[in-house]
């Protein structure tokens, strides 16, 4: 899981050189929970105007999410069921390795396309980053636009196995996020950073 200790921003600062520089103080922090994808950590802490307080910290490891941009226009979403919701959600490729620690954004996002979709990048692009949840959570998430793309097999984990792909237009995907059927946050997030650069 992340450590606080990591660098943090283009400054280096570490989590505790930030939180310490914004006013708060960590008097104490212990893990609450673990399994091998998530942790929950609780820390007591001193807000900036003194007053303590318990914070709940989800960690998890750093994810991609990859918008498959074809040549024709086209773009490859995604269906599975989402257990916690209940619902089987429409969403971008998308993914992190629980196994593998520090590896390389461009190296996730080609294996996670790989493995959802079964198309191969010549072109994987990192639009940028952003925190899936910094109210809650220090999960960190990479954008990428995939282009020139070949088609080959999935390699579908046994939990993925009802993972369904679907390439549409760039419009009927529009339609999707109008009407409501897209749900999915973090795709929509990516989709809209990748939108404002002009890359779509």
């Amino acid at each position: 899981m992340p450590s606080d200790k990591s660098p943090r921003g283009s400054l280096g600062k570490t989590l505790e050189d930030a939180r310490r520089d914004a006013g708060f103080q960590t008097l104490s922090t212990r893990l609450a929970y673990s399994n091998p994808w998530t942790a929950l950590r609780e820390d007591i802490i001193v807000h900036p105007n003194g007053k303590q307080g318990l914070y709940g910290i989800v960690e998890r490891g750093e994810f991609v999410v990859i918008l498959p941009m074809h040549a024709d226009g086209r773009i490859t979403l995604i269906r599975q069921f989402r257990y916690p919701v209940g619902e089987r959600l429409w969403e971008l490729p998308m993914g992190m390795w629980e196994t593998k620690e520090d590896v390389d954004p461009i190296e996730l996002a080609l294996g996670e396309l790989r493995e959802e979709t079964g198309l191969r990048a010549g072109e994987m692009i990192h639009v940028g980053s952003m925190y899936q949840g910094a109210g809650y959570s220090n999960q960190k998430g990479h954008v990428f636009l995939a282009r020139n793309l070949t088609r080959g097999e999935t390699e579908l984990e046994s939990t993925e196995e009802d993972i369904t792909c679907h390439d549409m237009t760039l419009e009927a995907f529009e339609a999707l996020i109008r009407d409501g059927d897209l749900k999915c946050m973090v795709s929509l997030a990516a989709f809209a950073l990748i939108r404002a650069k002009g890359l779509i």
